[in-house]
């Protein structure tokens, strides 16, 4: 088993960095995962800018029969899912003093065969909207079960190849799927075999919940499928806090560890 070095200094480990809050960029796969995850953390961080990857309009929407989730939602044939959706999303940022980026891939099940978009294709797009924002800290999900996550997760992986060092990376928990037995040990499992160390980072975030809740009210079509998957209303009334993990290589004299 490998000891700590002596000059890493320890008392530093879980906070953040002097600078990485400086201008925060969460990447959310959906109009809605970044404040069901984050909202407390933007909260207390005024400013930040939410990337939506799967914000973009199907060339048409199914009709007959329509999506599950827009039935769900509430939506009729005819109506721009999407365009409400976006709609939801600026005023739900709004709430928390951050601002929209809206990426045109389309969501998975809108694609032939549920097929997601593929995370090389996504990062093409990705990593050159992240630079532009010039972000000292990168929040990505962890990406679990569900596929756009997932995909949205591993393009996230291959942009913190693509971005300047200096540029700190954390992953926050995908709400809902973070339930799902085993999912979230399994993610941070991978990353850690991988020497990427996912290790629990302790910001400030806003300690009470009322903006978090009147902005996560603002996605009414949302919250009706998301209460016929996942009952979230239960989920709210007793809220877990918003758990970030520093995505970042391990300390050194602790690296043989991932070979255990």
């Amino acid at each position: 088993m490998g000891e700590p070095d002596e000059d890493v200094p320890m008392r530093g480990w879980g906070l953040p960095l002097p600078g990485e809050l400086d201008r925060i960029v969460i990447v959310s796969p959906h109009l809605d995962d970044a404040v069901l995850g984050c909202a407390n953390f933007m909260a207390a961080h005024p400013g930040a800018t939410v990337v939506t990857v799967f914000a973009g309009n199907p060339p048409q929407y199914p009709v007959d029969p329509m999506r599950k989730w827009d039935v769900q939602s509430g939506f009729s044939p005819g109506d721009d899912v999407m365009e409400t959706r976006r709609h939801e999303d600026a005023a739900a940022l709004g709430l928390l003093d951050a601002s929209p980026v809206h990426l045109e891939f389309v969501e998975h099940t809108y694609n032939p065969g549920d097929r997601p978009v593929a995370p090389d294709v996504l990062v093409d797009a990705l990593a050159p909207a992240l630079a532009a924002l010039d972000p000292t800290l990168v929040l990505a999900p962890f990406g679990l079960a569900n596929p756009d996550h997932d995909v949205t997760h591993r393009a996230c992986m291959l942009a913190r190849d693509r971005l300047d060092r200096d540029v700190s990376f954390w992953c926050y928990e995908d709400s809902g799927y973070k339930h799902i037995p085993g999912m979230l040990a399994w993610r941070i499992s991978t990353l850690f075999r991988r020497n990427v160390w996912p290790t629990p980072v302790c910001p400030a975030t806003e300690v009470g919940e009322a903006r978090k809740q009147a902005a996560i009210g603002c996605y009414p079509t949302q919250l009706l499928a998301l209460e016929d998957d996942w009952a979230i209303s239960r989920k709210l009334a007793a809220p877990a806090p918003e758990q970030f993990w520093r995505i970042a290589p391990p300390p050194p004299g602790w690296e043989r560890l991932s070979q255990d």
